[in-house]
Order: structure tokens, then C-alpha cells, then sequence
């Protein structure tokens, strides 16, 4: 089945604690000059052939559940 991918990801101004604790914990295992900064990934199927109308309909969704697009920024991509 033909797949869509949704990344969210906090905006650069938002407090990112998962990020901030994962970036903590490689430094302490000896991984020097990384930052992370964590988000969420989403996998949707669909049916049928990946149209513009299909990736309309899954950034609808996105802006409506997958995300809080207060604090979060999302990218549709095929996939």
C-alpha cells in the first residue's frame, strides 16, 4: 500500500525536555557536540495511488490531530 509520512517536530522556540534528556545522555556516554531534539513520526497508508488530493486530505489531518501547530511544526511527504 502507498504510504505518507507526517514528522512533527516542537517549533525552535518551544522547550524541547525529551530532546534536552536524550542530548544529556549521549554527552554522559562520551558523545560530544550533538543536539537533539525529538519528535514524532507518522506513517499513514492509503488506498489507492498518492494524489495532491490524498496529501490535501493527510495535511488536514495533521492540522487537525497529528500535530498542536501552537507548538509544533509538521511535514507531509510522500513516502
Amino acid at each position: 500500500m502507498p504510504r505518507v509520512v507526517v514528522n512533527v517536530m516542537p517549533k525552535p522556540e518551544i522547550l524541547d525536555p525529551q530532546g534536552k534528556a536524550v542530548t544529556g545522555a549521549l554527552k554522559r556516554l562520551g558523545f560530544e557536540g550533538m543536539t537533539v531534539r525529538q519528535g514524532k513520526r507518522f506513517e499513514i497508508e492509503v488506498e489507492g495511488e498518492v494524489t495532491p488530493e490524498v496529501l490535501q486530505q493527510v495535511t488536514s489531518a495533521a492540522e487537525k490531530l497529528l500535530a498542536n501547530t501552537v507548538i509544533e511544526t509538521f511535514e507531509v511527504v510522500e513516502g
